[in-house]
């Protein structure tokens, strides 16, 4: 049996995580290997009951930052135990819409919280599952946020709700996260157009994986 093959997609608003993801599902298809698509926070039903408290509900509105990565954690745990862990062991390719990484960057940079209260969390709810790859799609904030806009028109989440200076502070964290850990998170740039975008990725995953 195949071992199973763990990625994350990680980015800031608008830069083009789900397109590309769907299109990685179908280029590890065409190798003959069977993929998850996932998302955090979400993935399992009640990690999605837990998103849309996140994101969506009207009582989320006025949350607190330690009340947030608290449920992001929850979700996390779920996703980790219930979907993830069981999908790696069968051999399969788990893609996940974001993972801890947004943790770090989104509660424990852009919301303050610290380094050490999020390490904490993301290794408690991951429980050891650790990405092989994460591709990180960078693009700056005001043409993602530009991009999400036209997207989604007036229907922004939460979290896509915020100021400039918030997803400013986002990607800063991100790009710190490659720095420091340059062998699990590849950087591409995706300011291009979608085919250009994914040409790097498909190199990404070529060059740090054996598929």
């Amino acid at each position: 049996m195949d071992k199973g093959i763990f990625i994350t997609f990680e980015g800031g608003e608008g830069c083009g995580k789900s397109s590309h993801i769907k299109g990685l599902a179908q280029y590890f298809e065409g190798l003959g290997r069977e993929c998850v698509i996932t998302r955090e926070p979400g993935g399992t039903a009640l990690s999605e009951k837990i998103r849309d408290i996140l994101l969506h509900a009207k009582e989320g509105s006025d949350m607190s930052p330690k009340t947030e990565i608290l449920l992001f954690a929850a979700a996390r745990a779920q996703h980790v135990e219930q979907l993830i862990k069981p999908a790696l062991a069968q051999g399969k390719v788990v893609i996940s819409d974001r993972f801890y990484d947004s943790t770090t960057a989104y509660q424990g940079v852009a919301r303050k919280l610290g380094p050490y209260a999020v390490k904490w969390l993301n290794s408690f709810a991951a429980e050891g599952a650790t990405p092989d790859l994460t591709i990180l799609l960078d693009l700056s904030p005001r043409e993602g946020l530009a991009r999400a806009s036209t997207r989604d028109g007036e229907a922004s989440d939460r979290m896509g709700s915020q100021a400039l200076e918030f997803y400013e502070a986002v990607r800063g964290a991100f790009l710190q996260i490659a720095k420091d850990d340059p062998e699990r998170v590849k950087v591409v740039d995706s300011s291009g157009t979608k085919e250009e975008t994914f040409e790097k990725i498909i190199s990404a995953v070529e060059e740090k994986l054996d598929v």
